[in-house]
């Protein structure tokens, strides 16, 4: 349960085009981003924990420099693991041209 994270290359979503994967944060990444609201970080409150949401090299720059901050603020260990494994995630991605971040809710 929880959110899934894929780097992926040039707009594919299969496993040719996997670069990274984060796997282990899944219950810790969805509390942490349900509880964050626009005005805690625009691009990040777009994440549906339920569903699926992508972000393209653009969007991870901006989101990958709020999910530093809020595991900054962050309380619990987890979360904040979970939120610097993002942001590790989303700062490789913008700096990989034609790349995207799938987050994969269930």
């Amino acid at each position: 349960m929880g959110i899934e994270l894929e780097l992926h290359s040039r707009g594919g979503r299969s496993r040719d085009t996997l670069l990274r994967g984060s796997y282990e944060h899944g219950e810790a990444l969805a509390r942490a981003l349900e509880r964050i609201g626009p005005r805690d970080a625009d691009r990040l409150s777009r994440v549906d924990p339920y569903g699926d949401t992508f972000f393209g090299e653009q969007d991870a720059g901006a989101a990958a420099q709020e999910a530093e901050a809020l595991a900054g603020r962050s309380a619990n260990e987890g979360e904040k693991a979970a939120l610097l494994d993002l942001a590790a995630l989303l700062a490789q991605c913008a700096a990989t041209p034609g790349s995207h971040v799938w987050f994969m809710g269930d």
